[in-house]
């Protein structure tokens, strides 16, 4: 399987003043740290390089996490440094620590899909990225993805129109050469990123059936712990 970059590094401000001092990856899910739930299941997943993209109270995440073998995992940092780099940027500058291809994973998401299917997808549309999709319609988040005969016509977090049944999952697939338009120490947001690729005619789809799960509002947290509450996956390390 790919590695997978998780993006981990932003300020949660939508969650003060439970991220003041903590880390979103860190807040307890169930007794653990969520990023120990997340961990788990990208090893059931069979997925065991990992590299934690970090900024806002990185050091924390690290301390916790260490090299991951704890959790039967590699896990290596790229830190954004004195200026926070943006999902996309954060990326760019983790490439030397990831194979040509690999996933991305929100830092804040847990999604129980089938991440060998996605991996098979991305090799067989041959394109630079792989975006996957879910039939939201508006349930659990805004949707913000317009799709048709199973590809993308139109991506915007911004601006929603009513064809915007879909929305970005939370897992992509990418390729190295996609982010060949960034500079390094770059600000920049993996969706202008995803924008600019489907522009190009080098983005595919993946439509998956799981619904996703997300710590980033109060109510993602309180599905996410009922879910995990059934889960064989859980088990504190």
């Amino acid at each position: 399987m790919l590695p997978c970059a998780i993006l981990c590094g932003g300020l949660a401000t939508r969650l003060r003043p439970m991220t003041e001092k903590t880390p979103k990856s860190l807040i307890t899910i169930n007794g653990e740290p969520f990023i120990a739930h997340q961990l788990r299941l990208l090893l059931a997943n069979r997925i065991k390089r990992i590299v934690l993209c970090t900024g806002y109270l990185g050091e924390l995440i690290e301390d916790f996490v260490g090299d991951g073998s704890k959790f039967g995992v590699n896990v290596g940092y790229s830190f954004d440094g004195a200026q926070l780099l943006g999902t996309g940027g954060a990326i760019r500058k983790a490439l030397p620590m990831l194979d040509d291809a690999f996933f991305v994973l929100y830092g804040d998401s847990y999604l129980p899909c089938d991440y060998r299917a996605v991996e098979a997808g991305f090799e067989c549309a041959g394109t630079d990225a792989l975006m996957t999709i879910y039939r939201n319609e508006g349930n659990f988040d805004s949707s913000n993805v317009e799709a048709a005969g199973g590809r993308i016509v139109r991506y915007d977090k911004r601006n929603w129109t009513p064809a915007m049944q879909y929305i970005d999952y939370g897992l992509g697939v990418f390729r190295s050469s996609a982010f060949r338009s960034v500079q390094a120490n770059e600000h920049r947001d993996l969706s202008t990123i995803y924008q600019d690729l489907l522009a190009d005619g080098r983005l595919a789809a993946f439509e998956v059936r799981e619904r996703f799960y997300e710590i980033g509002s109060a109510q993602g947290i309180e599905d996410l712990k009922t879910y995990l509450s059934g889960s064989a996956l859980i088990r504190k390390v």
